[in-house]
């Protein structure tokens, strides 16, 4: 007989022939398969059923209906005309109007306020998923063992096919992984949230500041005017276009710094993220020529948010700063972080 512990309270028995018990509840639940419903109506294998009773639980998504409207006429009429736009315009107008700054310090205070205040904490939140998904890993891998052995012993007692097998263990591998995520409250998609936040806002500030910049806004060309005199240096005209180039060459330099600080961070690196990093390097690049046709105030505002994003990622690598929020250690995780990401930089840029 052979024994594995798995987890606090429960151990597999083994023996070296075919038992029929372990103890410990089960982690199987058969499932039926596709070809196993041609009797009648295909019915989607999201069904559980109980070796004891064999009794059904079926669960019924909802359906989901909708019209696609993205390719109608007018669309982005549409979304620079919307009351999300129009409401950040006005947050805009508010802001400068309460800080008494020029319009070229207004846009980056608000730039700052804004993703200090929404995606930092969204930040460290993302990061505080990932920390809890990388810990449930070896818990994973300890059931997967423990699943495929309790399939191999039901194989043989029913004369299952290896493709049935097959099937039976991701389905039910597939039920424990989604049940440790709910039990930990780290569903890997809340990892996602930060992105479905800044994206919107991104889209709703540049166009803001576009409505501003072209006398397209409620406020008219009472706007406009001030904006053609609220910026400084070389960008005086923030309703113009950056013809020096300082901008839009800036910002596409610290978007694939940003970049490459965390592709350099990966101890593994699949080869889907090969490609994405490969495709934001080509997001970046040109980005450049793309805030180069766009009034100053755009430049001005993707190149402030590009600078906060890099300083946040930045301080979301301290590690006083993790420890304050909580933050689970991880792998890659480092007690010289800037030290080691200075060197990891010279050592693939600088041979």
């Amino acid at each position: 007989m052979l024994g594995v512990r798995v987890a606090a309270g429960i151990r597999i028995v083994c023996p070296k022939s075919l038992v029929r018990n372990a103890s410990g509840p089960t982690l199987l639940t058969c499932y039926h398969t596709p070809q196993q419903n041609r009797s009648g109506p295909y019915i989607p294998p999201t069904g559980r059923i109980s070796f004891s009773s064999l009794t059904v639980h079926v669960r019924h998504a909802s359906s989901i209906t909708g019209s696609d409207d993205a390719g109608s006429p007018g669309w982005y009429a549409s979304i620079a005309d919307s009351n999300l736009v129009h409401l950040t315009e006005q947050l805009l107008i508010s802001s400068q109007g309460g800080t008494a700054l020029p319009w070229w310090a207004s846009i980056m205070c608000t730039t700052l306020a804004l993703r200090t205040v929404i995606t930092l904490p969204l930040g460290a939140y993302q990061m505080i998923v990932i920390g809890k998904v990388e810990a449930l890993q070896s818990e994973i891998a300890v059931l997967a063992k423990r699943l495929r052995y309790e399939v191999s012993v039901r194989a043989q007692e029913c004369g299952w096919k290896e493709r049935h097998c097959r099937y039976q263990f991701k389905k039910n591998l597939h039920r424990i992984v989604s049940e440790l995520y709910i039990r930990d409250n780290c569903h890997p998609f809340k990892a996602s949230l930060l992105v479905w936040v800044q994206l919107p806002m991104w889209v709703s500030l540049s166009l803001a500041l576009r409505n501003l910049s072209m006398a397209s806004s409620p406020a008219g060309s009472a706007l406009q005017t001030e904006l053609s005199t609220g910026g400084t240096l070389w960008f005086s005209d923030l309703t113009l276009p950056d013809h020096t180039w300082v901008l839009p060459i800036s910002l596409g330099l610290i978007n694939l710094l940003i970049i490459e600080i965390f592709a350099v961070q990966r101890l593994q690196v699949s080869s889907l993220q090969r490609y994405m990093t490969h495709f934001l390097r080509g997001v970046s690049v040109l980005m450049v020529p793309i805030a180069a046709t766009v009034p100053s105030s755009l430049a001005l505002y993707w190149l402030s948010s590009s600078l906060v994003g890099l300083g946040h990622n930045l301080l979301l690598r301290s590690p006083r700063f993790r420890m304050a929020c909580h933050i689970p250690p991880l792998r890659s995780d480092s007690q010289t972080p800037y030290r080691d990401l200075a060197s990891a930089l010279r050592k693939k840029y600088l041979p």
